[in-house]
């Protein structure tokens, strides 16, 4: 199975050469060891110099990654030589019947691993202040004699270790969301701000936009008395206005440009206090609107569709609400839009969103995500389950929430009671 063929001079010289490289592989093994090992106090050792040998190594740890690269570089190519002599020696000495790449796997792995990993870096756990001294001078040889290699090895490593850290840096507003979920050092009040926040990011104009219907707007040929009677009644510092339809917006009129002309007759013509509408589409993420707002010193913009007709009105007051919640000032009412009839019964506008909804009922924000396709407020998730008009007392269920209507105007559902599970 195994025949010897003898030992010959050019064994021995392949010999010599291959404990030579395995004595380099011992070198840099421990030298990876030590280097990588010293503490702060050895390291300020080396530092205050005095030798060539701490001056030495004092100019290798300034540039860690070179001296790593360099490790690294002349190991590879050391380890790669060992095998190619180690199967050469091998083959000049014997010949294998069989199993003989067997062979030669195991025999060189034994050698690599016991002459030039294990032993030499159990060696250099015990004293690497030493083992750093004594190879000081040949790893700054080495350094410059595989210095382009090593230099390729850092620039690569540099752009792969900036690129991974962009992406483990990023952060989903779903990991976010979870954090803020778990957090319990902060208060009800804090957390719901939090999460007013992390959900701010994602949403679009038209979530949380005051729907047409809902607009207060004066028509262009008002007398200027019924102007002031719908501001007073509003209660709004600024009004849409539109001409013969609320698809035709022509401006915005700002009370406080009234203000100086509260005492004018009838025929006054407020009409020239008109200011540019700001127009936005309703898919217009809010984070950008609100950079708009803040760089074009806006209050309002009136929200339109991709045909260009009104769809709602949206003002800074209400992005602001959807981080910290309801503002309320001296001119708000008290009127909410929830009635809370007992624990598990509630009675909510139809025009309130579904996620104002969630948030009173204390459930998930996401919990109709798959039934209320493009719906915004409670109305609409019905009709989206539905699909159809609905009745006055005509109910449906959606996820354990039951869903009755309580008052219709119009075509509009203007009232609808949710009762939530395990209601008696």
């Amino acid at each position: 199975m195994i025949e010897y063929l003898g030992f010959n001079p050019e064994v021995l010289l392949l010999l010599v050469a291959e404990v030579a490289l395995l004595l380099v592989s011992g070198m840099m093994s421990s030298s990876e060891v030590a280097y990588f090992s010293l503490t702060p106090a050895e390291i300020r050792r080396i530092k205050r110099g005095g030798s060539v040998a701490t001056d030495s190594a004092a100019k290798l740890l300034s540039s860690p990654d070179m001296l790593l690269a360099t490790i690294l570089v002349v190991n590879n190519m050391v380890n790669i030589g060992t095998v190619v002599l180690s199967t050469q020696i091998l083959d000049s000495l014997f010949v294998f019947h069989r199993f003989g790449f067997l062979i030669n796997t195991v025999v060189v792995t034994f050698l690599l691993l016991l002459c030039g990993e294990v032993l030499p870096k159990v060696f250099a756990q015990g004293s690497t202040l030493r083992v750093a001294l004594w190879f000081a001078q040949p790893l700054t040889l080495l350094k410059w004699l595989v210095y382009p290699l090593s230099l390729a090895l850092v620039k690569t490593s540099t752009v792969v270790s900036e690129r991974l850290s962009q992406k483990s840096n990023e952060i989903s507003i779903e990991d976010l969301a979870d954090a803020v979920d778990m957090t319990t050092a902060t208060s009800s009040e804090e957390q719901k701000i939090l999460s007013g926040i992390v959900n701010f990011a994602s949403r679009e104009v038209e979530e949380i936009m005051r729907p047409r219907m809902d607009i207060v707007a004066v028509e262009q040929t008002m007398s200027f008395e019924e102007v002031k009677q719908i501001i007073t009644s509003s209660g709004y510092s600024r009004l849409p206005v539109y001409a013969e339809s609320i698809d035709n917006i022509k401006g915005t009129l700002f009370v406080k440009d009234l203000i100086k002309h509260a005492n004018r007759g009838d025929d006054f013509g407020w009409q020239s206090l008109i200011r540019d509408p700001y127009i936005v589409p309703m898919h217009k993420q809010i984070t950008s609107l609100l950079e708009d707002f803040r760089s074009d010193k806006v209050h309002m913009a009136i929200v339109v569709d991709e045909y260009g007709a009104t769809q709602g009105l949206l003002t800074l007051e209400d992005i602001l609400e959807e981080v910290v919640g309801e503002i309320s000032d001296e001119s708000d009412t008290d009127e909410s839009f929830y009635e809370r009839i007992d624990n598990n019964t509630y009675i909510f506008d139809g025009k309130t969103h579904i996620v104002d909804m969630l948030r009173v009922l204390q459930l998930d924000d996401e919990l109709f995500e798959d039934v209320q396709g493009r719906a915004e407020t409670i109305a609409g998730l019905m009709l989206e389950i539905k699909r159809n008009f609905l009745k006055k007392g005509e109910q449906l269920s959606s996820h354990n929430i039951r869903f009755v209507v309580v008052a219709i105007e119009g075509h509009r559902i203007d009232k609808i009671k949710v009762i939530t599970p395990n209601h008696d």
